[in-house]
This record gives structure tokens, C-alpha cells and sequence, in this order.
């Protein structure tokens, strides 16, 4: 056997074997959807107040009710990550949110990644049944275009790594904290009403990549 061939082959059972020991540990390999297969993997529920689900190439979050969360899961398990996607306004009221959740345990514990139509930000933590804010409620970003107002796309990204998450749209680094409480978890994508409903997001080229 040439000493080529050899070497390949101990090369792809080295790339094996650290797929295999990440694996083990609950890491999952950069991935990517451009949710143009509705057989991904994401889950999503629907009911009278929200519809989520694959459509048309997006997903999309759709509140039908005032103050109401909707999203869609992954069903992944991340630690350290890049998340980054597209979220666009397509319908609703400016007066909304919508983001990213990151470290998902379950639906009662989670980090949010909250941005609004008319142009602020939130991180905040959920911790069964209770909202932690961890930046300043509702702030203004740093530099006042940095979110997009009204039916547009702001490109959101989420950048973890041990308890330091950093968030960043357009670009723009909004905020960074310090938080250890959920060190890995799966990754939601949401929506969100306040006092008018019909809020209507569409989310597209999501890309997880390691930090």
C-alpha cells in the first residue's frame, strides 16, 4: 500500500474519531438551512394564537394574538457558537420583537436575543416563568441605524462562547454579558406581540458555525 494511501486513510479515521468524541460531548458541526426543506428538523407548534412553521422557502412566525411569544426549534445542542440569520418584518405592528433564542434546556429556560420594529434591543434570560433582563430594557442601540425599522431584514447574530455572549446586528455589536447559567442548548428562532397582534416575521439563511 503506498505510503499516500496510508496516510490518508489514518487522516479520515483521526476526522472520525473527533466527529465521534463531539458527538459524545452534545457538540453538533457547523450547519446551515435555508429552510427551503420543510423536512429539516425544526419544530414548531401551532394554535389559534400563533402559526409557525416552513413556508416558502422561510420560516415564519406569525402572532395572531396581543402579548404572545411564538417560535420554532431546532432541536440541536450547542455550547460554544455563531448563529447568525436573517430576520425580516413582513407584517404587524413596529411596536414587536422578535430574535434569536440561544441555550435552550426546555421551553422555560433560554436566553432571548430581542430586537423590535421600531428599533430597540433586549437580552434577557428566562428562568421559569420569570423574564431577567441582562442589558437595559429596551435600549437603543449605539449607533441609531444600526437596527432596521419597519417591514425590513436585519441580519442577528449571537456569538457564545463559555459565559460571554455577545450580540450583534447589522454588523453593529449591540451588547455583551456575562451569564453562566445555561452553558448549552438548542436554538429558537421567535416572535412576539405586545398589544396589537398580526406581528409577522420571516427568518432565512441561518448559518451555525463555531466561534
Amino acid at each position: 500500500m503506498p505510503v499516500t494511501t496510508a496516510r490518508q486513510i489514518v487522516a479520515v479515521l483521526v476526522a472520525l474519531l473527533v466527529s465521534v468524541v463531539a458527538c459524545g460531548k452534545g457538540e453538533q458541526p457547523p450547519w446551515a438551512d435555508d429552510f427551503s426543506d420543510p423536512a429539516s428538523g425544526w419544530h414548531a407548534e401551532m394554535d389559534a394564537s400563533a402559526e409557525v412553521g416552513y413556508h416558502e422557502g422561510v420560516m415564519r412566525v406569525l402572532v395572531k394574538s396581543p402579548n404572545r411569544l411564538a417560535w420554532a426549534s431546532a432541536g440541536r445542542d450547542y455550547s460554544d457558537s455563531h448563529i447568525a440569520v436573517e430576520a425580516t418584518q413582513v407584517g404587524g405592528p413596529d411596536d414587536n420583537e422578535y430574535g434569536v433564542l440561544v441555550r435552550m434546556q426546555d421551553p422555560d429556560h433560554f436566553y432571548r436575543f430581542s430586537i423590535s420594529g421600531d428599533g430597540y434591543y433586549l437580552v434577557s434570560k428566562y428562568d421559569d416563568g420569570e423574564w431577567v433582563a441582562l442589558s437595559d430594557d429596551w435600549s437603543s442601540p449605539p449607533d441609531p441605524d444600526a437596527i432596521r425599522l419597519g417591514a425590513a431584514t436585519n441580519l442577528l447574530e449571537v456569538i457564545c462562547q463559555g459565559a460571554t455572549m455577545t450580540f450583534v446586528v447589522n454588523g453593529v455589536q449591540l451588547v455583551q454579558v456575562e451569564n453562566g447559567a445555561y452553558s448549552r442548548g438548542d436554538i429558537g428562532l421567535y416572535a412576539g406581540s405586545f398589544f396589537e397582534p398580526g406581528v409577522e416575521v420571516h427568518f432565512d439563511n441561518l448559518r451555525v458555525e463555531m466561534p
